[in-house]
């Protein structure tokens, strides 16, 4: 329901009417021809604007009704409330993001991944750990390995698959002399990628540094992109726990697989027959679109190898098996346009777009007078990197305890931001614990609060400079203060009003009715044996329903027999046949499919309709209730805010 609010009335536009045309006002308000017409085309299904007067009419007396309960809303002062507060506070922030980032070097960052994804680069590497945790010192050892081995490689001319198997930390490849096989943009780190690109055929790009650590790659050749390929397949399992004996099986089972299609056999019933994927076998053995580096090498280059759709491979051996693969389609890279907001979507979500983020930290760093105070963090750095790590408080510190550190750390649109500041906030991201090494922690922990501030400055000035942010904040705002007007008044209230809704349930209680049916106990008993046990204890007439259960479920067998109670609708009850039904009897066991029996012990029978009680009916009730409640308070509404509407400019709408 809430989605439904924000979604369908939240869209309003809120603009400030000055000279523009008055299309109506509510009460002492006035709204524009011009917010209406930017709210109603918003809104409008499928981009496909109705400018009939009908149209226009029905819209109108929806958002001349929205219009007056937000300013009901504000009326009541809704927005001070903490919970909308916050949920503001926090969705401010996330529409932020959208504006903090410099939109020319985004827009290159995009045409780049599309211009490198029309190319595929077959590369090998040496990955020598070192975490993104480890302070600098840390780093220097990592480093000097890395080093050491491509002057190995470049100087001394070592083999660099060799050196790839001895000393590459990325253990899948390294078993392959550091060869990933081919990739392409947005497939692996930004760095990777960047070296990737930047480095000739044939020769190693110098040491760099990823989130992994530090990387040394060759570069073994380079084609155009192969597109993204869809193909089917039949898979014969042969995992290698299995050894020799397992492949050999898998052999014979493919021979009958090529066999039967020599013979004519379709190759969609020869999934179903044979295939050992499960993921596939049930939709023809198709599997989802997929490009380059997404399957392993030798099913990749098997697939690509095949030309026209309805080709089959032979045999390609994996790790997973035996497959064979047919073509279905080949789908050629697509032009820019057709793949930008995919690849805006892709570089936003990639590391890359960090980018863009900081090119415009730092415009607005330039913009604001950013100015760092460098020995005034060493000094609190020297400080909260002398935390114990042993003890009682180990790793542990306060805010309170830094109190009298006031000395500037940096400035920022004239203020300063000082040393207690950043505890403070380093306290409620850290919680007080510094776990790790303290020198990277505070590090990252610093940059977080420039990076925290250099946000906040900025937000607190979009809705001033940004007219799109400043409607997308008001639209939100306007439609969380009436989701909560709402519930007061429509929604909570129904649900909470037990006097109103009994009232209400009372005046129109001949509309809840029971179809013709019984009241009773329905019994599945698991097997037969269970049911005979559940007919003797039935036939004593003082046991309990909680007693059976208690004497026939077991840890063994703990669905023995399953109980339902309630008020059945015989249109809606198939379970034992309607004649079987009579009121106090037990009717004959009736056998499942399952092997299971269905007995109903039966109280009473209403062959005519029958009242439900309010309990029975509270779903209706309720949902009945609100729809009153809502139209009595839209009365309400419109009587406090009389809507006058001007025809003439309305008619000018009308297309």
């Amino acid at each position: 329901m809430r989605k439904l609010v924000l979604s369908c009335f939240a869209a309003g536009l809120f603009v400030s009417t000055g000279h523009a045309q008055t299309l109506f006002t509510y009460g002492n308000n006035a709204v524009s021809k011009e917010e209406f017409l930017r709210v109603y085309q918003k809104n409008s299904i499928n981009k496909k604007v109705d400018f009939s007067e009908p149209a226009l009419r029905e819209y109108f007396d929806l958002y001349s009704l929205f219009r007056m309960k937000v300013k009901e809303a504000e009326l009541q002062h809704l927005d001070t409330l903490a919970s909308i507060d916050n949920e503001l506070s926090n969705y401010r922030k996330q529409l932020a993001k959208n504006y903090l980032t410099d939109d020319k070097v985004r827009t290159a960052l995009i045409r780049e991944a599309y211009d490198r994804s029309k190319e595929e680069v077959e590369v090998a590497h040496i990955l020598i750990f070192s975490s993104q945790m480890s302070v600098s010192s840390d780093t220097v050892e990592p480093y000097r390995k890395a080093d050491s081995i491509y002057n190995a490689i470049v100087k001394k001319k070592a083999d660099f698959e060799t050196l790839a198997k001895k000393y590459s930390d990325d253990k899948a490849s390294a078993v392959n002399g550091g060869n990933i096989g081919y990739i392409t943009a947005l497939q692996t780190v930004y760095p990777f990628e960047n070296a990737a690109y930047s480095t000739p055929v044939g020769k190693v790009s110098a040491p760099f540094r990823s989130q992994f650590g530090y990387h040394i790659i060759k570069v073994l050749n380079r084609r155009p992109a192969r597109g993204e390929i869809k193909v089917a397949q039949i898979m014969i399992a042969a995992p290698k726990s299995k050894g020799a004996e397992g492949l050999d099986a898998a052999r014979k089972r493919m021979d009958s697989v090529q066999r039967e299609l020599k013979a004519g056999a379709s190759f969609e019933s020869l999934v179903k027959k044979y295939s050992d994927d499960k993921y596939t076998v049930n939709d023809d053995g198709v599997l989802p679109v997929f490009g380059v580096g997404k399957m392993t090498p030798a099913f990749e280059n098997a697939a690509y190898a095949l030309k026209n759709p309805g080709d089959i491979s032979g045999p390609v051996q994996t790790d997973y098996g035996l497959h064979l693969i047919k073509l279905i389609e080949k789908y050629p890279v697509k032009p820019y346009d057709s793949v930008e907001g995919q690849l805006k979507r892709q570089v936003e979500a990639d590391s890359r777009s960090q980018v863009a983020h900081e090119a415009f930290f730092n415009k607005i760093k330039q913009k604001n007078g950013f100015k760092e105070y460098r020995a005034n963090f060493d000094a609190l750095n020297q400080k909260l990197t002398s935390i114990p790590d042993t003890g009682k408080n180990a790793n542990t510190f306060k805010a309170s305890d830094y109190k009298n550190m006031n000395q500037p750390l940096f400035e920022l649109g004239g203020k300063q931001y000082t040393q207690g500041d950043f505890v403070t906030y380093a306290e409620g991201v850290t919680r007080g614990r510094i776990m790790g090494p303290k020198q990277a922690v505070v590090k990252d922990v610093y940059n977080m609060y420039v990076t925290s501030v250099v946000n906040d400055v900025e937000e607190h000035k979009l809705e001033d400079e940004q007219p799109e942010f400043r409607n997308m904040m008001r639209e939100y705002k306007d439609g969380i203060m009436l989701f909560e007007l709402m519930d007061r008044n429509v929604w909570g209230k129904a649900s909470k009003d037990t006097t109103g809704l009994r009232a209400f349930y009372e005046t129109r209680k001949g509309k809840y009715l029971w179809e013709p049916g019984f009241t009773g106990a329905v019994y599945h008993f698991k097997n037969e044996k269970a049911l005979k046990q559940g007919q003797k204890l039935l036939a004593q007439k003082d046991l309990k329903d909680e007693d059976i259960i208690k004497k026939m479920n077991s840890d063994t067998l703990p669905d023995a027999v399953t109980i339902q109670r309630g008020h059945y609708e015989f249109s809606k009850f198939n379970e034992v046949p309607k004649s079987t039904i009579v009121a106090g009897k037990i009717t004959e066991p009736k056998k499942n499919n399952d092997g299971s029996y269905t007995v109903v012990k039966v109280n009473e029978v209403f062959n005519e309709p029958s009242p439900k009680s309010l309990e029975d009916a509270r779903g209706y009730a309720v949902a009945e209730y609100q729809d009153y409640l809502e139209k009595q308070w839209n009365d309400q509404m419109r009587k406090k805010y009389p809507v006058k509407l001007n025809e003439e400019v309305f008619k000018s709408m009308v297309k």
